[in-house]
């Protein structure tokens, strides 16, 4: 836990902490994602900057205690700047056995543990492979354990509530809501709302929900099981209007914001796919705002109606995973050849084939760069952050719009389900992505569909059923400026080199690279993507706080690069290149720049920890040999 003091409030002992991480485990079932979504969201009401890493199975009923079945939800909240989850929880709360046995390999010695010991059954301890009960045998010595009888106080407490046992069992996850939110100082008055709206027709069990937390709440308020609270001051963060909002929400509200700078009704068509889902389920929300949701019958049906409402003049959007982008390869290829603007949001998760669903892997780089037949170049970009989704869906319409081309946009389901303080920012301070519709020609000229834009290559975006624009599309090759069906090998040869230059050209509008190396003289540069850029930059703060030198930089766009990016590889003795795959790219930059970068590769489903990375960057320093040295003989 990050800085302590001690405080008096009310006659109880208050501990002040700079940061403290969180992790809620139990069944699958038990609303383990619920309690942590309801403590996220106190907790970015409070003012403390956050991060979130939501871990669960993807089975929707895991089997109940087992190992398999356990979901999880980290909290990382401090009074300070933060940008990961947090490596390992400082507060690990397990509702049963297989919870512990899950999770107590990641608290460190010293850490607390809070257990529910009603579920220290003789059979529950034998399903996930204790011999004994660790809450006797000392295997928690090493520990500050808090052992609550969380199930029959919560049955308990509802006493009186028209509930069968089972259904009043069910609340204890609002019991530990409401003793954690006791425990760290967090305001109620906001769980207490969202109880009553959530459960608004039926009654009964909101009245026994708010039972359950308010009981949690008074029993730390009154037992001597807790000596003191804790409390975590608000951090000072920029001015503004701000909400907690996960990368899923803040993409869906990135491609509404695009559709109406646009001017463009937003279309989506999309199979339902995790982690993808929440953005078809948030964006049918906001029929208000002109969007339209297609809940195709397959991946192919949705990108294809995509496609066809962008020929309609609309901003056509797709979403899925890796499995799902697969499928749509093909349409892909047709939105290259008739260079419509698409967006293709690529929700990354473990893989090959169905995976790890529930799981996050950044291994479909090159599948977005290259899995289609012919050349068919499409922009890649990668929002960095869960709030940076939002910046990521807008600048991902902005170059499918201007450049009349599919575009993909890939997150993870680090990202997606993750969450973290997002300032609201002026809707008029967002990019104009104003569009101009072609126009019919003069009389007696032709309207020629390939005719192209002599700065960003683009061809016009003709509206279909407009008198004088009448022209042909499909997959078949297209002869240059009129868009006629041409087997001829020299139109062949430039059109597809025009369709790599008009790729090419984004990286003129692109913001060079910027490299993070405080006071100049790092010979080490770790360069990232997608969801790395918080575990890395952690790590490099870390590093530097020991009296080490590293920069760092991160890429939004991946396809075309920064156009300064080979001059900023070329400064530094060592690049290293932490990816959740196996060097995807790395392969690509070495092929470009001839860098010979070093990778630092895992694909466990889970992000990396700012530690291990702290181990890998002082690893590469030490390997340097001191500028103007000489290596040891």
């Amino acid at each position: 836990m990050a800085g302590e003091a001690i405080d008096e409030k009310q006659g109880a002992p208050v501990k002040r902490l700079g940061g403290v991480v969180i992790r809620i485990a139990g069944d699958s079932g038990d609303g383990m994602q619920l309690t942590g979504d309801r403590f996220t969201a106190e907790t970015a009401a409070y003012g403390n900057d956050l991060s979130t890493l939501p871990n669960f199975p993807a089975e929707i009923r895991a089997p109940a205690g087992t190992l398999p079945g356990v979901s999880a939800f980290q909290l990382h909240f401090a009074d300070h700047d933060i940008l990961t989850p947090g490596d390992a929880p400082d507060v690990l709360v397990a509702m049963n056995p297989a919870a512990l046995k899950a999770n107590l390999k990641d608290v460190p010695r010293g850490g607390t543990v809070i257990v529910n010991t009603d579920e220290f059954t003789s059979r529950a301890l034998t399903k996930v492979g204790y011999p004994a009960n660790p809450l006797e045998s000392g295997e928690l010595d090493a520990y500050q354990v808090h052992r609550v009888a969380l199930t029959s106080s919560t049955v308990k407490a509802l006493e009186g509530h028209p509930l069968s046992r089972k259904e009043a069992e069910r609340a204890k996850n609002m019991y530990a809501l409401g003793l954690l939110s006791w425990l760290y100082n967090r305001p109620t008055d906001r769980t207490l709302a969202f109880l009553d709206q959530k459960f608004g027709k039926r009654p009964d069990i909101a009245a026994a929900n708010r039972a359950a937390f308010l009981a949690g709440w008074n029993y730390g308020e009154t037992t001597e099981e807790f000596a003191v609270s804790y409390e975590v001051a608000p951090a000072a963060l920029p001015a503004g209007r701000y909400r907690n909002i996960s990368g899923n929400l803040a993409l869906a509200y990135g491609l509404v914001a695009a559709s109406r700078r646009s001017g463009l009704p937003l279309f989506l068509g999309a199979y339902p796919i995790t982690p993808a889902s929440d953005i078809l389920h948030e964006l049918s929300k906001h029929k208000n705002f002109g969007v339209r949701t297609f809940q195709a019958e397959d991946e192919i049906a949705g990108i294809g109606a995509a496609l066809g409402a962008s020929f309609g003049g609309a901003l056509g959007v797709t979403t899925s995973s890796g499995p799902g982008i697969a499928l749509k390869a093909e349409t892909i290829g047709l939105a290259v050849s008739l260079e419509l603007p698409l967006v293709i949001c690529d929700i990354q998760r473990g893989g090959p084939s169905t995976g790890l669903p529930t799981k996050t892997e950044q291994a479909d780089l090159l599948q977005a760069m290259f899995g289609r037949n012919g050349e068919a170049p499409v922009p890649v970009v990668a929002p960095r952050s869960p709030s940076d989704c939002f910046y990521a869906a807008i600048e991902a319409a902005r170059i499918a719009i201007t450049y009349r081309t599919p575009v993909f946009l890939l997150s993870d389901g680090y990202l997606a389900n993750g969450s973290e303080p997002w300032q609201v920012p002026n809707v008029d301070e967002l990019p104009d992505l104003h569009v101009e519709f072609a126009t019919a020609p003069p009389e007696g000229e032709v309207f020629l569909p390939y005719q192209r834009d002599p700065e960003t290559l683009a061809r016009p975006w003709a509206i279909p059923g407009t008198p004088g624009l009448e022209h042909r599309i499909g997959g078949i090759e297209k002869a240059d400026l009129t868009g006629e069906i041409s087997y001829d090998p020299a139109n062949h040869d430039f059109m597809v080199r025009t369709r790599q230059a008009k790729v090419d050209r984004i990286a003129d509008t692109i913001e060079p690279l910027e490299v993070d190396d405080p006071g100049g003289g790092a010979r080490v540069l770790v360069l990232g993507w997608g969801s790395t850029y918080g575990p890395a930059q952690a790590a490099c703060r870390k590093v530097r706080a020991g009296g080490g030198k590293v920069a760092h930089a991160h890429l939004r766009h991946l396809n075309p690069f920064p156009a300064n990016l080979g001059e900023v590889l070329s400064r530094y003795d060592r690049v290293l290149i932490p990816e959740m795959n196996l060097g995807q790219l790395a392969l690509l930059v070495r092929a470009k720049y001839l860098v010979d970068a070093v990778g630092y590769n895992k694909v466990r489903g889970l992000p990396f920890t700012s530690a291990e990375l702290t181990d890998v960057i002082n690893g590469l320093i030490g390997e340097l040999v001191p500028a103007g040295g000489f290596a040891d003989a």
